[in-house]
């Protein structure tokens, strides 16, 4: 690893950022329109210079970047859930890919990088490769963590309780967040144009109105459901759906199989998973859970076979919340429940 560079104390904030040098030492010219500084809940972020070398810790902050136009600086990329956004192939073709899940914290400095981000305080944060504030205390190495985070009650807990109900303007701040700290902020405005647009799109009808519908993420032995307040949240209000769990705090609870299948919702959205992490992460092995289990296999979902399937980035927040909007409600129609 290269010699870290000079530091100057932009900010007394948790994280900042380290002055630019050349190679000889000496303070080189920074970009124009920097430092940046951006205020999140996490606290402020300070990026003394134009980050050349990003490294991404998840697929949702990684599929912004890339959306961004960042490919020719994003030199790492990690925790994968799914196959890329078919848009972006060419794109993260150019990216390593440091690990399927969590990299270690000398993987990621391996790389030297000079901005991390993440969309998750289970990797960017306590139990996770590493605390914001570690990364700059010993590294002096500035990190992002998603505005879509803020209100968690557990630190470290991403399945866990928040404090309020996440909407699309968290993710549409993350992405205008990303974009003031890498210089490309003209391509987040496009960016949340373009998903503003496709949601009042897909949303102007409340197609699902009247319909119940439970969220499986994954594991079978005790499956996580999605709760109030996280992606699945905002998918079931866009369209009108009854979330059966809605009165479930944690974003994604883990709930026996006997409650699951008292509620008796009229749709099953599916979890299809590439990870290899849980038990039944793929869309195949929960349906073939479903249809084997004594107390499953006589829900009415189960016995119509009404699945609508979406990959778990769809279900995490991020740009593909919007994907999860249309393919719900596209699935509602397949299934002759729309209003």
């Amino acid at each position: 690893m290269r010699p870290r560079l000079p530091v100057c104390l932009l900010s007394a904030a948790l994280v900042l950022s380290a002055c630019a040098s050349s190679d000889d030492g000496e303070s080189g010219p920074v970009a124009e329109g920097y430092p940046v500084t951006v205020e999140t809940c996490h606290g402020d972020v300070t990026q003394a210079d134009r980050p050349e070398r990003i490294v991404s810790l998840n697929q949702g902050t990684t599929e912004i970047l890339l959306s961004l136009g960042l490919a020719d600086r994003v030199v790492g990329a990690a925790g994968w859930t799914d196959p890329i956004l078919p848009t972006l192939e060419d794109e993260n073709a150019e990216v390593e890919r440091l690990a399927d899940q969590a990299p270690s914290l000398e993987v990621v400095l391996d790389t030297e990088p000079d901005l991390v981000t993440s969309s998750f305080t289970g990797t960017l944060g306590e139990g996770g490769v590493a605390t914001a504030g570690q990364l700059w205390d010993d590294y002096e190495l500035p990190a992002y963590l998603s505005a879509a985070e803020c209100g968690k009650l557990e630190e470290g807990n991403t399945d866990g309780a928040r404090e309020g109900t996440l909407e699309m303007d968290d993710i549409y701040t993350e992405i205008r967040q990303l974009a003031e700290l890498t210089d490309t902020v003209d391509e987040g405005e496009r960016l949340v144009a373009d998903l503003e647009a496709r949601m009042a799109a897909a949303s102007a009808a409340k197609i699902g109105e009247g319909v119940s519908v439970m969220y499986w993420f994954a594991n079978s032995e005790s499956p996580y459901m999605a709760g109030c307040c996280g992606g699945p949240g905002i998918v079931s209000r866009a369209l009108g759906l009854e979330n059966t769990f809605v009165e479930q705090d944690d974003e994604w609870p883990q709930i026996n199989w006997e409650v699951v299948a008292a509620e008796d919702p009229d749709v099953l959205v599916i979890g299809d998973l590439t990870r290899k992490s849980q038990t039944a992460e793929t869309a195949a092995a929960k349906i073939a859970f479903l249809e084997s289990n004594p107390v499953t296999s006589q829900m009415t979902a189960v016995k119509e076979k009404r699945y609508i399937y979406l990959a778990g980035a769809e279900l995490n927040p991020s740009i593909r919340t919007v994907d999860a909007v249309e393919k719900v409600a596209q699935g509602l129609r397949d299934l002759g429940l729309a209003s």
